[in-house]
């Protein structure tokens, strides 16, 4: 599935607006903001910036959210625009992505690989980097698995699994999130040879679901 990340990695330039424009994304990315606390609790004052903008070729801002389940999620915000647009699948008009770890959330100590929530935070801000691109150019959606090409920096061999997690209507229209969660090898192909609800329903039972953490014993 994913052979095709590395001609559909870049990303479109962000093109000119009118003052119209602005002022609609504003109140889009407001109405966002509360939306995904809706589904997510309320997000975390501190949220970490790319160095170079996403809209422009750079890294994604990461949007803690600790409220919500033990550890924590991390979203993205940048994917939809105003209508909405963007990210989207057969399940919703638009989508941001969102991936859950059971480590608390320390901004301190995530910036330092050699802890837990460090080695963590490292590999789920990679799995959306990677994903957040692809996703604007194809369509992912839940109970599908991929694998990144065995040679890609930071996520290479890494197995995902994708999932719906929590639905809003706005305008209309249906806008969610779709949850990456990170499987072993013989998960992933348990999926792709029984489907992924079943998966999903494994990683369930066994109180796995909706974490990324590897830190646990294989369902299958």
């Amino acid at each position: 599935m994913f052979n095709l990340f590395r001609r559909l990695f870049g990303k479109p330039q962000a093109a000119s607006k009118s003052d119209a424009d602005d002022a609609a994304e504003e109140a889009w990315q407001n109405e966002k903001e509360k939306l995904l606390e809706e589904m997510l609790g309320p997000m975390h004052r501190m949220v970490m910036h790319a160095i170079i903008p996403y809209a422009i070729g750079g890294g994604l801002d990461l949007y803690y959210y600790p409220n919500h389940l033990e550890g924590v999620g991390i979203a993205t915000q940048e994917l939809t625009h105003a209508g909405p647009t963007g990210s989207n699948n057969d399940h919703f008009d638009a989508y941001e992505l969102v991936i859950f770890t059971r480590h608390a959330l320390d901004l301190e100590q995530a910036k330092d690989d050699s802890t837990p929530i460090g080695r963590a935070h490292q590999t789920m801000n990679a799995i959306l980097n990677v994903v957040a691109p692809y996703s604007e150019q194809a369509t992912l959606n839940p109970y599908e698995t991929c694998e990144f090409p065995a040679d890609m920096e930071s996520v290479g061999g890494k197995c995902l699994i994708f999932d719906s997690y929590g639905q809003q209507e706005t305008n209309g229209k249906r806008f969610g999130l779709l949850l990456l969660i990170e499987v072993f090898r013989s998960e992933m192909e348990f999926a792709r040879e029984h489907g992924g609800a079943s998966l999903l329903a494994k990683l369930k039972s066994a109180g796995a679901y909706p974490y990324s953490d590897l830190d646990r014993e294989p369902v299958v």
